[in-house]
This record gives structure tokens, C-alpha cells and sequence, in this order.
């Protein structure tokens, strides 16, 4: 269950209902107070905080027990001489209070043990817990979490089988936003580019490894040039590979998947010959990102370069000196050679992005907006990963012996340096923000003192120690007093509207911490594991029980950076964030990942830096309708808590939405095959007739000569009737063929194809489309698991994308629709059927290409909704002497003009 959803409620009524002695185990004291607090809400016995487990409910952290003696350790180290000896158990490890905990847990009799965010165990104390439950045999463990099963590594997901066997319950975040336990939220994001100064310094590093990219792909660069050996690692379909023997392309792809997409954006950016087989999917239609030079360089120099290297003499002297002229250059890009091959490295590029000093000015930016937007009710948190900005500020790039070395910007991201850019902006600095971290409390001079002499009033004895001190141009407060102490009277402060704007640290703020009030959460860190994202978004989401309209808005600050192959690293880190995390975008849809935030971006590259402007003043706008955001998650209805995937198709160069597409809603095929047909073609063709007649009454008015109000409606007459005869035969003709070139009748056969081929258990009857007001269609499966759904998403983006090297293609029948009186002759020969004069390829789904018999069903099915004549003809295989022709005249060919995305969505 998501942070807020009501895990504590949980833990403690399932106490109250087994009436067993109770033991919690939770991260940090904020949360064993959380604990207590909720227990002692029963009217039962006060809760417990000491090892003796006297109180019928304890509520202790995870620190309690998992203390680790080093003496102990080394005393039970077995000797190298002693093979027999067992290595010591985690228990024999711990220090004498957790052994005395984990006996008298054993000698407590049956006993609930409550493992509250037990995805900690998995990270630090998963192998002694399992030791530890092996001395409890009568114990029920309880196990909750905010981080959800699909986000763990296999042996996590096994350890958790074995700790609590399978899951109970699961809730997500957005079931919980439509039901109304979790507020209603938008995700949103503010792009900048670095500072002058620090843009400066990327651009001295894209020059350094541009000269490496032109070294890669310089001949002779290598016993065995880069390029020629990726050829040979991935050949594509129907040859045998330098690793073994002939296989085909999708084979070799998922046997090794980031090599291959990282070949094929290579090829798409035009540095590689795109191998056989091979298909352009969204994720592939991007230049190379620094994690694909890395995977790509790596492959090279430890499969081809560094064997021949370590021979001796003259043989291997030209590979030592490739592998020396590429150690040094790829710390530009964050990464650096070793013996085991390419590794990330310092990241000197990455950091500077994230923490850009571009970034602090935002936070200010976005605090005023949500002060205009909220004005009283506005509470602002602001995460960061550091206090200060303590990095090393001058680093070398590489460690090579003739490399100058240069000085990276002045780190930047630091709550301090936020908490500076907010008393710097006027707007801002009325929220009165305060720095609240582990070791500081910090604000402007008069906001301080406004908090002493709340605390004067609130608790008399704390205020009289504490004085105000003032440092690196703004204040801080210190006295008798701990960061224990005054997180929870800067939350009460921050809840009552003493400061409108907390910065603080995620390890402070994050997790535990609980401010239901948070309208706004900025969040400039970098941790990007499921686990810290969940527990970050968790801070903004609870409901506030003063604000029952309370709508949450999470804003990313992410800078990026164009003129360097790393300049995207932040956009990346973004991305990775927003993975497997749903939002409602503008468009009213629940979709995950970064599309979410906005329907036009792409997780696989950021927005262009021009675009930057329209895309903050796009979120402000979204920002300050908070109605709107409410009225998207609220008026869903019932909803069956499921996921799928559809792909968004947009036609290439407008914003219309399809010409064979239903204008809005939601449609199955059959009634999108009646809005199809109803073509307003043949009623048009009566307009340039009527404007004449118009035209010529009121030359006729005016007083105009007769013999020239004759002449000029003779003219105006003939060219109506050529406008109409015009339109009349396209219309015409079009109602006889155009409802078999449809998108939506190509989604019908992929659909009916994987049923055809046992790949998907319904047809073209699940098949749903949807247009969106800017004119995005959308199309997917309903009622399907979330593994045919994805399947038909990618099998229908391959076949409507250009083709680039499929194994086998089918055609499309295609008429042209000629104008004037040739349209009207063939518009009536035709006689309400297809008369067509042309051809267009498509791949077949490689889902289906894999063997003869599945290609040729999904042919089946394509005929039966593109064909032309109705007749069934085979797939073609694409490397026979037909397929030759059809490659050589028809790849790279748009077959409808249109750019697509999947989307995974959530119904």
C-alpha cells in the first residue's frame, strides 16, 4: 500500500483482532512514534518502546535488533586453515542487545511480528530476518510495504516468498486517488538549461568526445574497426555471427537487448548499416545516448581489443594504443576503462546538469506560481539530496599523464543554495521559507524570529535557549535543541501557516515524516529506485482533513543540456523516476511513465531546448487548474484497477486527427466502421453550385448591365459545375474503397491475427479506439492481461511505422482518388466497389514473422481487412526474390503517414 493509504490502520487492527503480543519493526522513530500514536488510539494499554516486550504492543526500529558486534565477528571468523568450519550466522554477529531481543522474542509465545516497510529488508537484513523467524515458529509476520512486487529484482521478490509467503492485498496509488484515500495529483516538470558558465564547460567536453566518435569510425582505428565488428556481433537475419550460428535478428535482440537497440540507433542516426531483420520502434528512433556508446565501446574493447592488446610486441601494439586513446577520453562522457570493461565512472557531465545552478531559480519560479494559485493554503516542500554543495569542485577528466585538467562549475542542487534563490525572488520569499535538515535550521532573519516567538508561546522552555545567528547571508537558529526536536515543531509551524515553503533533505523529510497539508512538492534529488520515488511522491499525496479539495501537484526540476551526447543524462534520471509510476495528463489519461507528466514526451529523449519555454508555461497553465486535475481523477466511475498498453498515433504534420477515425470518445470497431463511412464528401458538392447562384442574384442587384450579369453567371455557373463534378467523383470514389485503407482496419487485423495464431485470446471484437481532443488516436485491446495488450501494441506500431528489415511483408491494395470528370467516371464504374491502382508494404508484426505458418495467419486476417479483392495470398518472405523487390523499391516508405507511441495506461 502507498504511503497514506492506511498501512499503520492495518498493522494495528490485525494486532487488535489476533490478540497476540505485538512487536513492530519500522525504519526510523518517526514512524515507531506513527506506531504508538495509532495504537494508543485504541483506548488500550500504552504502547511499548523498550526490548523486554512487556507491553502487549511494542514499537521499536529495525536498528533495535539488527546491531552488529564487530568483536563478536571477528572472534567467530573461521581460519583458513579450518575447511570444515562453518561460516557464523548473522545471529552469532549481532551485538548482545539484539541477541537478548531475538531470546526474548522466542520466549514470548506466539507472537505478531509487524514489519513495517519490510522493502528495507530486502536492501540490508533480509538473510538475518530469515534466521531470525527460524527461532520464532508460532509467530505471524506481517509485512508491509509502499513498494510494490513488480519493482523488485528477482531475489528480492524470492526472499519476500519466503519471509511471508504471497501477497494479501495490494492497493495502487491510482485505485486509491479514484476511491478517494489518496488526494487527487499531477506530475509536473519545469525544463531548464544549464547556467552560461557551466553550458561553457559541456561544451570544452562534447568537443573531446566528438574527437572520440570520429576515432571509432576512422579506418584502421583498431585491429578490427568498431563498426565492422558490431556487424559481425549482430549481423541480422540469415547469417552466421562471429558468437555462432546463423539465427535471426529478433532471436539475437532479446538474447542480448541493450546491444541491440543501441545498434539500432546507431543505425537510425545513420553510423551503421541497419542489420536484416530489424525494426525501428519509438525507442530506437533517437540518436545514441551516452549509456549506448557505453554498452556499444564496451562490447568492442573487451570482446576484440583487449585479447589482442595482451599479446606481445608489435602484434598487439596498435590495440594498446586504442585502448589507451579511448581510457582517456570517456570520462567526458562519465564513464572509465578498467580490466573489466566500461564503467560508470565520475559523471563529471551528469553532475553538473543535476545540480545545476539553473535549477535553483526554478524552485523559486514554481513557489511563486503556487503562492498566486493557493495564496493561504499554500504549503510548499522542496526535497534535495544535500544540505550544502560539499562536492569537489575541480576534478580531472581522466587520468591520462598529458591531460590538462579541467575545473568543473561551483556544485550547485544544495538546500542552502535553494533556500538563497527563494529569499532572492521577491514572491518567494513571502512564503518566509526555512531549511530544516539534520543539522540546521536556517531562514531570513525575520522569519526566525517570528518562529522563536511561536515557540515562546507553544513551549516557553524550549524558546528561551535558542538564539539567532546570522551566517552565509542567511540565518540559522541554534540552542539546546536537536533535529528530534525541531522537525516536529517546524511541521506543526509549517501545518499552522508559520512558513508556507520547508526545504529539507529526503533522508530527513522523506520517508516517516507526515504533513498531510503539502500542497506542492519540488523534487530536486537523484535517487531513482522505486522505493525512493514511492516513499518522495508519498510526502505529497495524503489527504488533509481540513482540505477535503486538496489536489497535489509534483513538480521535477530537470536540466538538460543538447550539445553533449551526456547532456540528456538528468532527462534520464527523470524517466527512470517516472518508470512504472502512473499520473493523469493533460489529456485526462492515467499513464505511466514520463508521458504522464505530458503527452508529447518521450522517455528516450527530452524536449528540444527551444521547446523549453512552452513546455513550463505549458505546466503552469495545468498548474492553476486545479479543478480540472480533480474533475480527471474523481469522475472515473468504476474502474477495474488494471493496466494496459495502447499506441497513440498522430498523422505526420498536422494535429487532425485521421481522416478514417471517429472525431471523439471512446468506439469498438463496429461503430467505428459506421462514423467511417459517413462522408460528407457528396453533400459538399452542392456548395459551389448555391455560391453561384448567389453570386449571380446579387451581381443582379447591384444594377449590373444584363448582358454582363449574363456573362459573369455563365462563368460563374461552369466553374461550380467543375467544383462539384470535382467533388462528386472523389466522394464518389472514396465511398467505394476508402473504408479498406483505414487505421483502424489495420488495428482489426493485428488484432484477429494474434487470435489467429493463438497468441491472444480476442480479436478485432476487443478492439478499441480513442480520440483525443488534439486529435491523437489511440488504440488498444480491452479486457486482455497486460502481456497481450503490450504484444498488440508493439505488433500494431510495426506494422503502420516505416519498414526497415522485416522478415516478411504483406501488401495493401491503394486506389487514388483523382479529381473532375475522370473521378466521377471511375467513381461510377466502380459501382460501390474498390477499383484499386496501387500498392503499399507492410511488415508483418514480428511477433508473427518468427514462423511460416503464424505469418501467414496474420496475412489471413490482413486481407480480410486491407485487402483489395477479398482474396488471401501468403506472406511474402522478405529475403526471396519477390521480398528482394519489395525491400528495394519499398523500405523506408511511411505506408500512412503517421508517428506512433505506446503507452502503457491504466484503466
Amino acid at each position: 500500500m502507498p504511503p497514506g493509504a492506511g498501512k499503520t490502520l492495518v498493522g494495528t487492527e490485525v494486532a487488535r483482532l489476533l490478540g497476540l503480543r505485538t512487536l513492530v519493526l519500522s525504519p526510523n522513530t518517526a514512524i515507531t512514534a506513527q506506531w504508538a500514536h495509532t495504537w494508543e488510539s485504541y483506548d488500550g494499554p500504552p504502547a511499548g518502546n523498550r526490548r523486554d516486550l512487556r507491553s502487549s504492543f511494542t514499537s521499536l526500529t529495525y536498528q533495535s535488533l539488527a546491531v552488529f558486534d564487530d568483536a563478536d565477528r571477528e572472534a567467530g571468523a573461521t581460519s583458513d586453515d579450518d575447511e570444515d568450519a562453518a561460516a557464523p550466522s548473522h545471529l552469532d554477529r549481532l551485538h548482545p542487545h539484539g541477541r537478548e531481543l531475538v531470546e526474548t522474542m522466542r520466549e514470548a509465545g506466539p507472537l505478531l511480528v509487524v514489519l513495517d516497510e519490510c522493502h528495507h529488508l530486502l536492501e540490508v537484513w533480509g538473510e538475518l530476518l530469515r534466521e531470525v523467524l527460524d527461532q520464532l515458529p508460532e509467530a505471524v509476520v506481517l509485512g508491509l510495504t509502499a513498494t510494490p512486487p513488480g519493482a523488485m529484482t528477482r531475489a528480492q521478490v524470492d526472499l519476500t516468498a519466503e519471509l511471508f509467503g504471497p501477497v494479501l492485498y495490494e492497493a495502487s496509488i491510482p485505485a486509491l486517488v479514484a476511491a478517494g484515500t489518496l488526494a487527487p495529483y499531477a506530475e509536473l516538470a519545469w525544463l531548464v538549461e544549464p547556467t552560461p558558465e557551466e553550458s561553457a564547460w559541456l561544451a570544452e567536453q562534447s568537443t573531446r568526445f566528438a574527437e572520440l566518435t570520429s576515432d571509432l569510425f576512422a579506418p584502421g582505428f583498431g585491429s578490427t574497426p568498431f563498426p565492422t565488428w558490431l556487424q559481425q556481433r549482430l549481423p541480422g537475419d540469415s547469417e552466421a555471427g562471429a558468437d555462432g550460428p546463423a539465427t535471426t535478428w529478433a532471436e539475437r535482440s532479446a538474447r542480448e537487448p541493450d546491444l541491440a537497440d543501441a545498434v539500432l540507433r546507431l543505425a537510425h542516426a545513420g553510423l551503421l548499416a541497419l542489420p536484416p531483420g530489424a525494426v525501428l520502434l519509438e525507442r530506437h528512433r533517437e540518436d545514441p545516448g551516452a549509456e549506448d556508446w557505453r554498452v556499444l565501446v564496451d562490447d568492442w574493447l573487451r570482446g576484440c581489443i583487449q585479447p589482442r592488446a595482451e599479446l606481445e610486441g608489435a602484434e598487439g601494439a596498435g590495440d594498446r594504443d586504442v585502448l589507451e586513446t579511448v581510457r582517456r577520453t570517456l570520462p567526458a562522457i562519465g564513464y572509465t576503462w578498467t580490466r573489466r570493461g566500461v564503467r560508470t565512472g565520475r559523471g563529471t557531465v551528469d553532475r553538473v546538469t543535476a545540480r545545476s545552478r539553473a535549477k535553483e531559480a526554478a524552485v523559486a519560479g514554481i513557489a511563486a506560481a503556487e503562492a498566486r494559485n493557493l495564496g493561504d493554503r499554500t504549503r510548499v516542500l522542496v526535497l534535495c539530496d544535500h544540505e550544502r554543495a560539499t562536492a569537489t569542485t575541480r576534478r580531472r577528466l581522466s587520468d591520462g599523464p598529458t591531460d590538462e585538467g579541467l575545473a568543473t562549475p561551483e556544485p550547485a542542487g544544495s538546500a542552502l543554495g535553494v533556500l538563497a534563490s527563494l529569499l532572492r525572488h521577491r514572491d518567494a520569499a513571502a512564503l518566509r521559507p526555512v531549511l530544516v535538515t539534520g543539522r540546521t535550521v536556517a531562514a531570513s532573519h525575520s522569519t526566525l524570529a517570528a518562529l522563536v516567538d511561536w515557540l515562546r508561546r507553544t513551549h516557553p522552555m524550549l524558546a528561551g535557549g535558542l538564539r539567532i545567528e546570522d551566517a552565509d547571508g542567511v540565518a540559522v537558529l541554534t540552542g539546546r535543541w536537536t533535529s528530534g526536536a525541531w522537525v516536529g515543531h517546524l511541521t506543526r509551524w509549517f501545518a499552522e501557516g508559520g512558513t508556507q515553503c520547508l526545504i529539507g533533505t529526503r533522508g530527513l523529510l522523506g520517508e516517516g515524516w507526515d504533513a498531510p497539508c503539502v500542497t506542492a512538492l519540488v523534487d530536486l534529488t537523484t535517487a531513482t529506485t522505486p522505493t525512493a520515488v514511492v516513499q518522495t511522491r508519498g510526502r505529497a499525496l495524503r489527504t488533509d482533513p481540513d482540505h477535503p479539495d486538496k489536489v497535489a501537484l509534483v513538480w521535477s526540476v530537470v536540466c538538460t543540456y543538447d550539445g553533449h551526447v551526456a547532456g540528456a543524462g538528468d532527462w534520464d534520471r527523470f524517466s527512470r523516476k517516472h518508470r512504472g509510476y502512473f499520473t493523469v495528463d493533460e489529456q485526462g489519461e492515467v499513464v505511466d511513465g514520463v508521458a504522464g507528466v505530458d503527452s508529447a514526451f518521450s522517455e528516450f529523449h527530452p524536449p528540444p531546448a527551444d521547446a523549453h519555454d512552452a513546455v513550463d508555461a505549458r505546466m503552469l497553465v495545468r498548474a492553476e487548474d486545479r479543478d480540472t486535475i480533480r474533475s480527471q481523477w474523481r469522475s472515473r466511475g468504476e474502474v477495474a484497477d488494471a493496466v494496459g498498453h495502447v499506441v497513440r498515433v498522430r498523422r505526420t504534420g498536422t494535429g487532425a486527427a485521421p481522416a478514417d477515425e471517429p472525431r471523439t470518445g471512446t468506439t469498438g470497431l463496429t461503430s467505428w466502421t459506421e462514423q467511417a463511412r459517413q462522408r460528407p464528401g457528396a453533400r459538399l458538392a452542392v456548395v459551389p453550385p448555391v455560391v453561384a447562384v448567389v453570386l449571380v442574384v446579387l451581381l443582379a442587384v447591384l444594377g449590373l448591365p444584363l448582358a454582363a450579369v449574363v456573362v459573369l453567371g455563365v462563368l460563374l455557373l461552369g466553374a461550380a459545375a467543375v467544383a462539384a463534378v470535382a467533388l462528386l467523383g472523389r466522394a464518389t470514389l472514396q465511398g467505394a474503397s476508402e473504408h479498406r485503407v483505414g487505421l483502424g482496419h489495420a488495428a482489426a487485423a493485428v488484432a484477429d491475427g494474434l487470435r489467429r495464431a493463438g497468441l491472444s485470446p480476442v480479436g478485432s471484437d476487443a478492439l478499441r479506439v480513442q480520440v483525443a481532443p488534439d486529435g491523437t488516436t489511440s488504440y488498444g485491446l480491452a479486457d486482455v492481461d497486460e502481456d497481450v495488450s503490450a504484444r498488440f501494441a508493439t505488433a500494431f506500431e510495426e506494422v503502420v511505422s516505416p519498414m526497415a528489415s522485416p522478415r516478411y511483408v504483406v501488401p495493401r491494395r491503394v486506389t487514388s482518388a483523382p479529381v473532375g470528370i475522370e473521378g466521377l467516371k471511375r467513381g461510377l464504374r466502380s459501382r460501390g466497389r474498390q477499383q484499386p491502382d496501387g500498392e503499399v508494404w507492410h511488415t508483418v508484426p514480428s511477433a508473427l514473422a518468427a514462423q511460416r505458418s503464424s505469418a501467414d495467419a496474420f496475412a489471413a486476417a490482413w486481407h480480410h481487412w486491407a485487402g483489395g479483392d477479398g482474396t488471401t495470398v501468403p506472406a511474402v518472405y522478405a529475403h526471396s526474390p519477390e521480398g528482394a523487390g519489395v525491400l528495394a523499391t519499398h523500405r523506408g516508405e511511411d505506408p500512412f503517414a503517421v508517428t506512433c507511441v505506446v503507452r502503457r495506461v491504466w484503466a
